[in-house]
């Protein structure tokens, strides 16, 4: 049982404001790297909307969530500088979704030996930017001692917090290629409309579902429990398996791409970190 002090301790945690932490120069320049790579989202998605193939809904959509994960940068700014254990797997979720959303505009339009230059040069922009943010989060031991807050309240292991902010990505990386094969199946269905439409309400009450009853099961998994970890882990299975498979058949390539690796890159980080802190449980 918790002692008097400890209960006034946690009290008083709650109604603390919390400060960041001193910023070393290192950090800082990370944090201008991170605003440049939402600065350069936003730009790449404009050089999309010219030279993009697809129109429609299926761009609105992918226009949209463009701009939510420069949003996401703006956020990470933020972990940053708080020095949160979180910005690590945050920052690798985001820039997979980043670099392989922009993937497919490198793949030059039918009867084109090539694609064009600003195509080339956005992707190759944005590669590099988002490379070069996680070799700073990943491999700098400065920012590496700088990240090691775990926020006010319980205090957890990273890896679960790994596990817990990959978890909760788990409906927003499946809802948006649900929206886009909407589009598809309105326009120009890949599969029978009398097979997709039946799929696609599965998929899209999926993703609802998922992003209901995560953030309730993460929070057993914060507390330790073993039963939280094993529903997170059958989770994490079915998002490796069934998500690419669903993004291949229902968006093909260039679903699978944009949409299928970001979801692999996410189920197993949270596998990757429930099985580091496995003893822990």
């Amino acid at each position: 049982m918790p002692s008097v002090d400890e209960d006034r301790s946690s009290l008083r945690s709650l109604f603390t404001i919390e400060r960041p932490p001193p910023q070393p120069p290192a950090v800082r320049r990370l944090r201008r790297l991170v605003l440049l790579t939402a600065l350069a989202t936003i730009a790449v998605d404009l050089v999309n909307l010219e030279y993009a193939v697809e129109g429609g809904f299926t761009l609105t959509v992918r226009t949209v969530y463009a701009l939510l994960r420069a949003v996401g940068f703006l956020v990470l700014m933020r972990t940053i500088r708080y020095g949160r254990v979180v910005s690590r797997p945050f920052g690798l979720i985001l820039a997979a979704t980043t670099v392989f959303a922009v993937g497919r505009l490198v793949v030059p339009r039918s009867g084109e030996l090539l694609p064009q230059a600003p195509v080339l040069v956005g992707f190759a922009l944005l590669a590099a930017l988002n490379g070069a943010v996680l070799w700073g989060l990943f491999r700098t031991p400065v920012i590496a001692a700088h990240l090691t807050r775990r926020g006010p309240g319980r205090q957890v292991s990273a890896g679960v917090l790994t596990a817990r902010v990959a978890g909760l990505s788990y409906s927003a990386l499946l809802l948006v290629p649900c929206l886009v094969a909407i589009g598809t199946l309105v326009h120009e269905p890949r599969v029978p409309r009398a097979v997709g439409v039946p799929v696609v309400i599965g998929w899209f009450v999926l993703a609802l579902v998922l992003g209901f009853a995560m953030p309730w099961v993460m929070i057993f998994v914060v507390f330790g429990k073993r039963l939280a970890r094993d529903v997170v882990a059958v989770v994490s299975v079915g998002v490796l398996v069934g998500g690419p498979l669903l993004c291949l058949w229902m968006l093909g390539v260039d679903g699978l791409l944009r949409d299928g690796v970001p979801l692999v890159i996410a189920a197993l980080t949270c596998m990757g970190a429930l099985w580091q802190t496995r003893r822990h449980a």
